[in-house]
């Protein structure tokens, strides 16, 4: 019987079997196996997104009120323009103001509720469920309820006349002094919820044994949250300080719906004035450049808020 025969039928050389799978190796690695997982997101981002912001920078160079087939290009006169417009400082400003008090109170409050209901309180599930329904409310829904609370002959007013504070009774929603510590009351209202729920899932992931490790030391309820408990969460922190500075910079349903970003433009935000200028006045091409600003404004801050985390982190 010859060598031949004794071969398994089909079964190759021993050097053809190391080559077939050099071969299969080398087309795996020339073929990226998530790459058919991914395209529909490369899809998503690059042909709509990124084509829309681009878009959006091209008009941003035009004056155009939106349906005129011959729009003027005019360069970067609309950027000169905005950093000349007073509108626009106006609403920086109350973005700015609006951050600082709302993300402050808003922290506060949600890491309050956090540690509160963390320890053995009765019926913590009720408790959870009453701070965290604003969240889950549509703005459109609740904006007539708060023009009808903060009205000149509102229930707020009517309580304080009835409770003996009726000096302190005004038209909350009517002028320029009230208009916008109003808008940052609601919002406050309405998010303290998620910061509560974010907060409260961090505080899960603390080390049990560091904080019996603390009680047994002598350490109070107050030294434990701010010595274990604060710092433990504060990547939570960061997250929240960027959503809010991006949510900010997005403002526009309540201050619309509640003020109509008045009075005199005392709750104009960036949101509401490129709607006004899109929507009423029908200058398109200004609007895009300020879009355009708020776009970069946004990823700047973002920028800074992670890098500020990540140094913070590596001090410590």
């Amino acid at each position: 019987m010859t060598e031949t025969s004794l071969r398994r039928p089909g079964r190759r050389p021993p050097s053809s079997r190391g080559e077939a799978a050099t071969l299969r190796a080398r087309r795996r690695r020339l073929q990226p196996r998530g790459l058919p997982w991914i395209i529909p997101a490369l899809v998503l981002s690059g042909g709509l997104i990124y084509y829309c912001i681009g878009y959006t920078g091209y008009i941003s160079t035009l004056d155009w009120d939106g349906i005129s087939p011959d729009p003027t290009s005019v360069g970067a006169n609309n950027f000169v323009r905005i950093l000349q417009d007073p509108v626009f400082w106006q609403a920086v400003q109350h973005t700015v103001l609006f951050f600082i008090v709302t993300f402050v109170l808003q922290t506060f409050l949600g890491f309050l509720f956090a540690v509160l209901l963390h320890s053995r309180i009765k019926v913590a599930v009720v408790y959870k469920v009453i701070v965290f329904v604003p969240v889950v409310l549509a703005p459109a829904i609740m904006a007539p309820v708060f023009r009808q609370l903060f009205a000149p002959d509102g229930e707020l007013n009517w309580v304080l006349q009835h409770v003996g504070l009726g000096a302190l009774a005004q038209p909350w929603i009517g002028q320029t002094s009230t208009a916008l510590p109003v808008i940052m009351v609601i919002t406050i209202w309405q998010w303290t919820g998620l910061t509560f729920v974010l907060y409260f899932a961090a505080m899960g992931q603390v080390d049990e044994s560091v904080l019996e490790a603390a009680r047994i030391d002598g350490a109070g309820n107050i030294r434990t949250i701010a010595n274990i408990i604060w710092p433990d969460v504060r990547g939570t922190t960061v997250a929240l300080a960027i959503l809010s500075a991006i949510g900010a910079l997005k403002t526009f349903d309540i201050p619309w719906l509640v003020t109509i970003a008045g009075p005199n433009e005392a709750t104009e935000f960036l949101g509401t004035y490129i709607y006004k200028m899109t929507i009423q006045l029908d200058h398109v091409g200004y609007a895009a450049a300020l879009s355009v600003i708020l776009l970069i404004v946004a990823l700047v801050m973002a920028i800074g808020f992670q890098l500020a985390g990540r140094e913070r982190e590596v001090r410590d």
